[in-house]
């Protein structure tokens, strides 16, 4: 095979292809140190970041079940950090209209654990796992992995916010006042109408995917990507498997409703609401725009 060199620029005597050629302004002319430069500030390429998490995906999907258990039992865990915080401000601050606009970012702690330290939370890594489904939807034994995965990640996930919030309610650890505050969220998420949380969870789903498709370009800002997009799912009062699990378990351990609420009120509509939202609108829509893309 006969290898053709890239032909020189005029200006700088170093290699030029194509591509650098169809890209190059008219009106400004950069050295190649500055073009090195440019390249680096340029925003990451659709197609890279669907590779990026299709990749990722891949990895998360070939992990064993032990693997994938402990940490989506750590997720279901750390979870538990988000209705802690927000009850302490709960009961720190004033019963003011603004309230809940500050205890909203008490709910992102729990999100920033889980993503910053690479734990399995549902809606989060799984919608990673459906882009090589996607990608190749041929084979039935990549389908069954992501099931196995959805399966061991929800399960697990659920069992440690069931193991947080029955620690919470059944131990001294903390003070009447911040269980008061626990139940009060509990409640929250519990006396909503079936339909009225499954379309709030089909937000939150959207949201929490959209911010796995953002965080392969924040490079060094992810925790500020984390925190805004989980700010804006607790400050809309959008409903979300994990940590609205962990506030409604609360008020089951502690008596105060029954684990069929829960199953019903909650978890089902929540279930729907999330999938859809976080496998219809993220990964199908940013899938058919790159395969369209490609096919052109």
């Amino acid at each position: 095979m006969v290898s053709v060199q890239p032909e020189e620029s005029i200006e700088t005597g170093e290699p030029e292809n194509a591509g650098d050629r169809e890209r190059a302004g008219k009106t400004v002319r950069l050295s190649p140190s500055e073009e090195r430069e440019v390249r680096k500030r340029a925003g990451l390429r659709a197609e890279v970041v669907f590779e990026t998490i299709r990749r990722e995906g891949e990895a998360e999907l070939k992990r064993s079940a032990v693997g994938l258990a402990l940490s989506g039992l750590a997720a279901g865990l750390s979870m538990g950090f988000s209705l802690v915080t927000m009850g302490v401000l709960h009961v720190a601050l004033p019963d003011a209209p603004w309230r809940p606009l500050v205890e909203s970012f008490a709910y992102t702690i729990g999100f920033v654990i889980v993503v910053l330290a690479r734990q399995q939370l549902f809606t989060e890594n799984t919608v990673t796992a459906i882009l090589p489904l996607l990608d190749d939807p041929n084979k039935p034994a990549i389908f069954l992995k992501v099931v196995r995965m959805w399966g061991i990640v929800l399960g697990t996930n659920l069992a440690g916010a069931a193991i947080f919030a029955s620690v919470a309610a059944h131990t001294p650890i903390f003070d009447p006042p911040l269980k008061a505050a626990f139940a009060h969220f509990g409640f929250q998420v519990l006396s909503l109408p079936f339909w009225t949380v499954l379309l709030r969870g089909v937000l939150a789903g959207w949201l929490i995917a959209l911010m796995v498709w953002l965080l392969p370009a924040a490079n060094t800002q992810k925790l500020w990507v984390v925190i805004a997009v989980t700010y804006a799912v607790g400050v809309l009062g959008l409903t979300h498997i994990v940590a609205g699990s962990v506030d409604a378990l609360f008020a089951v351990s502690s008596g105060l409703a029954d684990v069929g609420t829960y199953l019903s009120h909650f978890l089902l509509p929540v279930f729907l609401g999330n999938a859809l939202g976080g496998v219809l609108l993220v990964s199908l829509l940013n899938y058919g725009e790159i395969a369209m893309e490609e096919a052109a």
